[in-house]
């Protein structure tokens, strides 16, 4: 979450004046995150709501996707931002030039320090919200899986080994051997996509709630779980934790089981799933420009994820049996 766009009071009050909710007593703006502008309001009854403007890396196209998603999880026990309706039932407006929406607030915290229970509660949440996405009757293709990974390495190729020497032959060559041997046939559907600790809400160990789905998308369960285990289960130096790897698939594995397919097939997805972020940290390193509210994420930290997947003979490595 960010805030790259202002709105007015005047705005504001002519946005809100749409829904039936008693007025705003208190407006201001969320400073995390890099996609939308994101604000905190409180009415006069002493509820709290998050407001969402859609900044121009969204694609308007797609908000139907993921508006209709959340509404459809949480109407199947996924705790996560429900989509306020208007009083004519619409869940999107405009505001400031931008596609706008208002949110159900949840009540947590993004773990700073994160445990192996952590890690437990949100391998659980992941499978939860597999199998209540199950049914969802859209569908959106995943633009950044492996099809989409080196279209994107493309538009930095020609800088990259000014971040690291011998990162574009090294990328290259991972490119290559991720391409040839994709997994294709494992189970799949709505996946989250981008479940990193500052989009998943706590009281103490227990999930409370899981954000920001404007990445999901319809692809591998496997993958999905892949991603997870990349964000969660590596160390602030980037050593693999196998304690926490363990508790996190098994939790997953308890709600929904793995096939022997796709324990198998975790390697190369981790692999994978460390090279589509490689791939989009580089691009934001090398394309942010200077003085930008938003300061870009270090590429070679997946770098060195991806490395340590390279070395992964087999799913054993991440503590399973």
């Amino acid at each position: 979450m960010a805030v790259y766009t202002d709105v007015t009071d005047d705005e504001l009050a002519a946005f809100m004046s749409a829904y039936a909710l008693p007025d705003v007593a208190a407006f201001k703006g969320i400073a995390e995150g890099v996609e939308n502008s994101n604000f905190l309001i409180h009415t006069e009854d002493g509820a709290a709501y998050i407001l969402t403007l859609y900044e121009k890396r969204v694609n308007p196209a797609e908000l139907p996707y993921f508006l209709g998603l959340m509404r459809h999880l949480a109407a199947r026990g996924v705790t996560c931002p429900l989509p306020i309706e208007t009083r004519d039932g619409q869940v999107l407006q405009t505001l400031s030039g931008r596609p706008a929406a208002l949110f159900s607030f949840l009540k947590g915290l993004s773990p700073r320090r994160i445990t192996a229970a952590h890690c437990s509660g949100v391998g659980a949440a992941m499978a939860r919200l597999h199998l209540a996405g199950a049914d969802y009757p859209r569908s959106r293709a995943n633009a950044l899986s492996v099809g989409g990974w080196r279209p994107l390495f493309a538009q930095s190729a020609h800088l990259a080994d000014a971040v690291s020497p011998g990162l574009a032959a090294e990328i290259d060559a991972d490119l290559a051997d991720l391409e040839a041997r994709w997994p294709t046939g494992l189970p799949g559907g709505v996946i989250h996509a981008d479940l990193f600790p500052d989009n998943v809400f706590f009281r103490g160990e227990a999930v409370s709630g899981v954000i920001d789905f404007y990445f999901a998308c319809n692809d591998l369960y496997a993958y999905d779980l892949a991603i997870l285990m990349n964000a969660w289960c590596f160390e602030p130096g980037f050593d693999f934790n196998v304690t926490k790897a363990r508790h996190l698939l098994s939790a997953y594995g308890a709600v929904r089981p793995l096939s022997a397919e796709e324990i198998a097939a975790l390697p190369l997805l981790a692999r994978g799933a460390a090279m589509r972020f490689l791939l989009t940290r580089l691009y934001d390193w090398l394309n942010t420009p200077a003085g930008a509210l938003v300061r870009p994420k270090d590429p070679l930290e997946y770098l060195r994820i991806l490395r340590f997947h390279r070395g992964i003979e087999g799913a054993g490595a991440y503590g399973l049996g």
